[in-house]
């Protein structure tokens, strides 16, 4: 089997048409660079370089080998730029796993602002609501929702997620007032349930007072789009989180406004910190930057 360690050392000796330069330039002792190209000829049972006291020259032998060699010392030399490049400048695919809710509201937006700035990135935005193996499917990162499962991923916090009551003018034009969360049993209930957990309402309000309600809801969906569309339809009253506001085109309204859930955290997740690339590095950093959901950028 080929040892690169000892070709690049015989195509340095060629170059540099000398043991002691070679050596020099390679960081080795003479007597290192001399035994590498040594055990190469006696690997390969061939004499590469006639060797004299005062110069060296190649064989036939030793020509032919080096004219090959010396193209995958060279493509070796550019793959290792390369890497370098990649290290220092953000290029290539970010592959990004998401959920849908927050992809479609939010992290699309926010991902053409980002490559807006970084022309040579390319990014796959996979909303999925599948909590994803990122080292097994080959994804750079991934954004979800707290708490997270204990993991031997690094977690780095993006935002707090505030949920609030919501409701269209229109319905809430044609339906009596709702000035405290008892109201809320005479109305009608929408329900964004993407778990179990969200199926009890948990208000927070003044002087710290707490009210948890299990809404009797008359349309329940685990699709944020769905519910809001029919809250926008003056469907009814649903608590939803904060980030819906960001569309600027809609038409909701907050409802009992001194009212909200316990702040929750949202993350973005990767394999490790060590040799982090500059593309993950950089949309770490502008997650961080511009991901304030309206909870914490009124705070």
């Amino acid at each position: 089997m080929a040892d690169l360690n000892e070709i690049v050392v015989f195509a340095k000796v060629v170059e540099t048409r000398s043991f002691t330069a070679a050596a020099q330039q390679l960081g080795l002792p003479k007597s290192t660079v001399s035994r590498k190209v040594s055990q190469l000829e006696e690997r390969l049972s061939a004499r590469l370089i006639q060797r004299t006291t005062r110069k060296l020259s190649l064989t036939e032998i030793g020509q032919a080998f080096y004219e090959r060699c010396a193209r995958i010392v060279t493509d070796i030399a550019l793959a290792e730029q390369f890497v370098t490049d990649m290290q220092s400048t953000p290029r290539g695919i970010l592959r990004v796993s998401a959920p849908v809710d927050l992809g479609s509201f939010r992290l699309a937006e926010l991902t053409a602002r980002f490559l807006a700035e970084h022309p040579d990135l390319h990014v796959h935005l996979d909303l999925t609501d599948r909590l994803v193996d990122l080292v097994d499917e080959a994804y750079d990162l991934a954004v979800r929702f707290g708490p997270l499962e204990e993991s031997s991923l690094i977690a780095r916090r993006l935002c707090g997620v505030t949920f609030r009551l919501f409701a269209s003018a229109a319905y809430l034009d044609a339906h009596p007032p709702i000035q405290e969360p008892d109201d809320l049993a005479e109305h009608d209930l929408l329900a964004f349930v993407p778990s179990a957990r969200l199926a009890t309402w948990t208000l927070l309000g003044p002087d710290d007072a707490t009210v948890e309600l299990t809404p009797s809801a008359r349309l329940t969906s685990n699709n944020l789009l769905a519910i809001r569309q029919a809250l926008q339809a003056g469907g009814g009253v649903g608590f939803l989180p904060e980030f819906v506001r960001c569309d600027n085109g809609t038409s909701l309204r907050v409802v009992l406004p001194d009212w909200h859930s316990r702040s929750g955290d949202l993350y973005a997740v990767y394999p490790s910190v060590r040799n982090l690339s500059p593309k993950v590095r950089v949309y770490l950093d502008f997650l961080g930057e511009h991901l304030r959901l309206p909870d914490e950028a009124a705070a």
